[in-house]
């Protein structure tokens, strides 16, 4: 068996839940199995959301982020329910423990995917067998279907688990990217978004072939050091290692200022924040990442010091939107007294081409405005396998939400997984 495993390379599956929340929704209630199902937030009114729905719903045009009055006018019969999150974790829980059975070396990307690397697993089979175990396991032992890429890494591995759903296995070589890959319009290629797509195309990069031998040198112009990366993805290289411990990075964006003297004026504290927001704005916006909670830190002139934060349904990154939240929290939380330090701070990164917009019905048509709906709706499909992220915080769950502050379910099972990861 171990013949059938390269001598030098690797073998990386990228297991893909397929519509996790309604196939969770159809594990627990088998009567809603082969029926348009929707789950969505506020479902008794006009302005909910759509978050996932099942194929049976998509049959009749049901997507991701669409209004809920618009769904229910495409599919009359649609059944909608509201987000378990409990549920959704065990049962997130539930398939990571199945997939470390299959190796050491699992990382965990989102709620429902990950990524498996079986380069020492030759003993349990092949690795289109072991792709099949793993498949036919989550069907038997948790009634949840999903898709599996196989391929030499990481980046491959996602290509191919897009291009069967559901249920399906795809294997992906480097021999096959002229025939399978390079043909496909470079928007389709993982970690494109819809804007970097239109550059490229300005410059007469259509297909993922036409990047593979795209020009080091314009593409560097046209987007940095990025540009050359996504030019070696194009030809199938990616060296990055399946890393079980990358849910235990976290990344914030922050700044703050001791002022020249204590401050009892709000109009001054504003112009303060004022200055701190288009300084995290400018680096947000440098990395390339949007902030999903953005805190604010309060010392006072006895140097008692008050920190909040807040989960934001929309990630932010625009001077305006932070300094208009920022504003809101010192108001809600400064008790009056001189200050001597104000901050602002930006956590739960995701970089822009993977974030994801809860919308209610009113920011979506205002987003709309902005630019083309179509971006916002296919960065939530895509489901990049951002690199979903948390700081590091001594408050349990329900201290956060007495502040304020709602734990993403992406965040708070990564969190979870890093404690057993850790615990003896």
């Amino acid at each position: 068996m171990k013949n059938m495993y390269p001598k030098n390379g690797r073998v990386i599956l990228h297991v893909d839940m397929n519509s996790f929340y309604a196939s969770v929704e159809m594990a627990y209630d088998p009567s809603l199995k082969g029926k348009p199902l929707a789950i969505a937030g506020n479902p008794e009114e006009r302005r909910g959301i759509i978050v996932t729905c099942s194929y049976e719903a998509r049959k009749f045009g049901v997507k991701t982020t669409m209004p809920l009055w618009e769904a229910k006018k495409l599919c009359p019969q649609l059944i909608v329910k509201r987000p378990d999150f409990e549920r959704y974790r065990a049962a997130s829980m539930g398939m990571f423990d199945l997939l470390n059975q299959f190796s050491k070396l699992v990382e965990p990307v989102s709620i429902d995917e990950g990524y498996v690397d079986i380069t020492e697993s030759f003993e349990l089979g092949s690795p289109l067998e072991i792709a099949e175990q793993i498949q036919k396991r989550l069907i038997r032992q948790l009634d949840l279907p999903c898709s599996i890429g196989v391929a030499p890494n990481k980046f491959l591995a996602k290509m191919a688990s897009d291009m069967k759903k559901p249920l399906g296995i795809t294997v992906l070589r480097k021999r096959d990217l002229p025939t399978v890959l390079w043909p496909l319009q470079v928007g389709e290629m993982h970690g494109v978004g819809k804007k970097t797509a239109d550059k490229l195309k300005g410059i007469g990069i259509h297909t993922i072939e036409d990047l593979a031998k795209g020009n080091d040198i314009q593409l560097k112009a046209l987007l940095g050091i990025n540009g050359l990366r996504l030019k070696e993805r194009a030809n199938g290289i990616d060296n990055r290692p399946v890393d079980p411990d990358a849910i235990s990075d976290f990344k914030s964006i922050g700044n703050s200022t001791t002022l020249p003297k204590d401050v009892s004026n709000q109009q001054e504290l504003f112009q303060v924040l004022k200055g701190l927001a288009e300084k995290v704005s400018v680096r947000l916006k440098r990395k390339k990442v949007l902030a999903t909670t953005l805190g604010i830190t309060i010392r006072y002139k006895d140097r008692k010091t008050v920190t909040r934060s807040r989960k934001l349904l929309n990630p932010v990154s625009t001077q305006e939107e932070i300094l208009q939240l920022a504003k809101g929290m010192l108001v809600s939380n400064w008790t009056g007294d001189p200050v001597r330090l104000l901050g602002i701070t930006g956590t739960d990164l995701v970089e822009n081409d993977h974030a994801v917009k809860q919308l209610d019905l009113f920011t979506y048509e205002r987003d709309a405005k902005k630019e083309p709906l179509i971006d916002t709706v296919s960065k939530l499909k895509e489901k990049f396998g951002a690199h979903i992220i948390e700081q590091a915080s001594n408050l349990s769950y329900e201290q956060k939400r007495q502040i304020g502050t709602e734990t993403s379910f992406n965040k708070d099972f990564l969190q979870v997984e890093k404690r057993k990861k850790d615990s003896p």
